[in-house]
């Protein structure tokens, strides 16, 4: 069967189908030797990328900085809403009119969910979420996948376990949904009590055939898991630093827990304190391989949407 890609913006992981990740993987293996060997490709020559970042990042706005420039497209864009004419008192819409005057494709982040929906329906061009608070992060479930199958060599039939912030964590709700589409996936749940992964991620779960369970211990699962996705207790999410502080280091994998399991360990950084520097040189260490299949998984998205989308 050929595979398609339907989809003009990149906002949800849930508008997806199947067919649509995978069709981004098939890309993105195409592009890593050029990715890898720092080699350029003309693909995008000519284009421009908006990238619109009104909250800090490091290595997805990097990530696809890097993209855009190794398929010898330019960017454009500011990295917070206080280098961007919006702390005059612009809306965000008008910011967004602007930039797609500019741009071939706008990439979005801001701390508010929802931002980068209502940009897509602003503006005709291309419009991809990197991240809109603690709602989604489709494209870092795309690299996330990518990685999973190349490790592991296929998504079906793995266990999964999902640890940390799973209240606040946009990467695990993309990832959550993500797997749904998937066949004989079980997703285990580690956070503490207040970080529980939310109601309306349990209910998309129920409505399809993956089977979940919450756990309080990471050594209750960790026997059966073959991926260990440990997510960071994000601090900028609290509104009370006490609150934070109660649960700082609720979760901390070391080398010790991890001999003799059969896993990989993958987290979608930046790590604080709960993935310990001595599982850095060991084989379950797949999360700097993880950040560096960014620039790939990126490559392909942008290829795809711009060149299914002429300007």
């Amino acid at each position: 069967m050929i595979k398609i890609f339907r989809l003009k913006n990149i906002i949800s992981i849930k508008d997806f189908e199947r067919q649509d990740i995978e069709y981004i993987l098939d890309e993105a293996a195409k592009l890593e030797d050029i990715a890898k060997s720092r080699e350029f490709s003309d693909e995008l020559k000519g284009k421009i990328l908006g990238l619109m970042f009104f909250e800090p990042s490091t290595r997805t706005r990097i990530s696809f900085e890097t993209a855009m420039k190794r398929l010898n497209g330019q960017c454009i864009g500011f990295t917070s809403s206080g280098s961007s004419s919006v702390s005059k008192g612009e809306s965000i819409a008008d910011t967004a009119k602007m930039f797609e005057g500019y741009s071939d494709a706008l990439v979005i982040r801001h701390e508010l969910e929802g931002v980068s929906k209502f940009i897509s329906d602003v503006v005709n061009v291309p419009v991809i979420n990197a991240g809109d608070g603690a709602g989604q992060h489709p494209t870092q479930t795309l690299l996330d996948l990518y990685t999973i199958k190349k490790e592991i060599g296929q998504i079906d039939n793995l266990k999964i376990a999902l640890v940390g912030d799973l209240k606040f964590g946009r990467t695990v709700h993309s990832l959550s949904n993500a797997l749904c589409l998937f066949d004989n996936v079980k997703i285990y749940m580690v956070s503490p009590p207040e970080l529980k992964m939310p109601q309306e991620i349990l209910i998309d779960l129920d409505n399809t055939n993956v089977e979940y369970e919450e756990a309080d211990k990471i050594e209750d699962i960790i026997d059966d898991v073959d991926v260990l996705y440990i997510t960071r207790i994000q601090k900028e999410r609290f509104g009370d630093i006490d609150d934070y502080l109660k649960i700082k280091g609720a979760y901390v994998v070391n080398k010790k827990m991890l001999e003799g399991k059969d896993l990989i360990v993958m987290h979608p950084l930046p790590r604080v304190d709960e993935i310990d520097t001595d599982v850095d040189n060991t084989k379950y260490n797949k999360y700097f391989t993880q950040a560096a299949n960014a620039v790939p998984v990126r490559m392909a998205i942008l290829k795809t949407v711009i060149k299914n989308n002429p300007k």
